[in-house]
């Protein structure tokens, strides 16, 4: 049986947790994997729950953390390579930029057989400043060229990676979609729609517009609050906006809805009867897509985000900037209205139109739902990740 060190950058809740999660349960007991993590940062949402579920018991590099320490990052590749020489995998498979570089340089430096490598997003615009930018481009450029393969999750996101960043050779790049559990998103609907409206006070006759993520400057939560002014302004429907999540943003976006003359209410108010509710980090996202009547996503850049995914699987349409995978999630004017990022006009537009049209909502939400349900099943994960496996491994069998 072919060992598997999968490497992952921290238990923070997300698609890479989410990917790596089902590969290490699923992949067995074709393939022997262990998983190992480093610290997610303090306003990130503790993802063990998800490994817990699994019966996944990750090892922890607590050094391996986000932000660069040239300190703590050289613990752990002096750790990283221990348990390489102990655990003796066939298969080094990193996932994201972190664990990408500490993982892959300690299994070349120990001739591991085969290093590949997942890009769940990159961090080559709308980050950082262009000096570092760079100097982030030029680490990936050495890193690709000691990895056997390089996985994108969506042809997207392999377009800005081979023609606008150049980072390997466009052979060595393999795109294989998240793979995600979504069967939780088909049941029970109506039951979950009920005890979350029900919960939050939300009249039969209240669209309910909601944006899930980290709250980050990557993630541009503003617009989502300037359309939600626009919609004050603009339509007579009556709605609700919530915005699910945490992060280093959330003091500016109460400050700017405080701006904007949104009323709202937090997680630590037990009514909610204004226009905008913050809840910090939920775990039950069943219950709020089923509630929900209308998801958003604002980012500035994307790999492929997972809450849309989430979103189409619960029936519900997308309203979304044009970024990134985005493009590979939604299909535009079927599931979803897409705008540009520097065009806040259309997305006021496209949110106010969605929020007023019924009709569009339900064509869009089966739409999306039978789209999803094809592609992005954990399963097809499995099958794709173990075809690719195998064929890195017969190719070093036969050099």
């Amino acid at each position: 049986m072919p060992k598997v060190l999968r490497i992952l950058n921290r238990l923070a809740i997300g698609g890479p947790l989410l990917n790596a999660s089902y590969l290490t349960k699923y992949m067995a007991p074709e393939f022997e994997t262990m998983l190992v993590v480093g610290e997610k940062e303090d306003h990130e949402k503790e993802g063990n729950f998800v490994t817990d579920a699994l019966g996944i018991h990750p090892v922890y590099i607590p050094e391996m953390g986000r932000s660069l320490d040239f300190r703590k990052d050289y613990v752990a590749y002096k750790k990283m390579k221990r348990l390489i020489a102990e655990f003796k995998p066939d298969i080094v498979h990193t996932h994201a930029a972190k664990p990408g570089a500490i993982g892959r340089m300690a299994a070349r430096s120990l001739k591991v057989p085969v290093i590949v490598h997942t890009y769940h997003g990159h961090v080559f615009h709308s980050y950082f400043n262009p000096l570092k930018t760079k100097l982030f481009i030029n680490i990936e450029r050495k890193l690709g060229k000691k990895t056997d393969a390089i996985i994108a999750i969506s042809d997207q996101q392999k377009k800005e990676l081979t023609k606008d960043f150049d980072i390997a050779p466009e052979e060595k790049f393999r795109v294989i979609p998240l793979g995600l559990d979504l069967d939780k998103f088909l049941q029970d609907r109506e039951e979950k729609r009920k005890s979350f409206r029900q919960a939050f006070g939300i009249a039969d006759d209240e669209v309910v517009l909601t944006i899930t993520g980290r709250l980050v400057p990557v993630k541009n939560h503003t617009l989502f609050l300037e359309a939600v002014r626009y919609l004050l302004d603009q339509s007579a429907q009556k709605f609700k906006a919530f915005i699910v999540g945490d992060g280093e943003s959330r003091q500016l976006l109460e400050d700017k809805a405080r701006q904007l003359n949104i009323d709202y209410t937090t997680e630590k108010d037990q009514q909610h009867e204004k226009t905008l509710v913050f809840t910090s980090w939920r775990s039950d996202i069943d219950f709020i897509n089923a509630g929900s009547d209308v998801i958003v996503l604002t980012s500035l850049n994307e790999g492929t985000p997972v809450s849309l995914i989430e979103a189409q699987a619960a029936g519900k349409p997308v309203v979304s900037t044009r970024v990134g995978g985005i493009e590979d999630v939604v299909c535009e004017n079927e599931s979803g209205l897409l705008s540009d990022i520097t065009d806040t006009a259309g997305f006021c537009r496209n949110l106010k139109q969605m929020t007023e049209d019924k009709a569009l909502r339900k064509t869009f939400g089966e739409a999306g739902q039978k789209y999803v349900m094809e592609k992005y099943s954990y399963r097809r994960l499995v099958k794709d990740m173990s075809a690719l496996y195998h064929e890195l491994l017969r190719k070093k069998t036969n050099v």
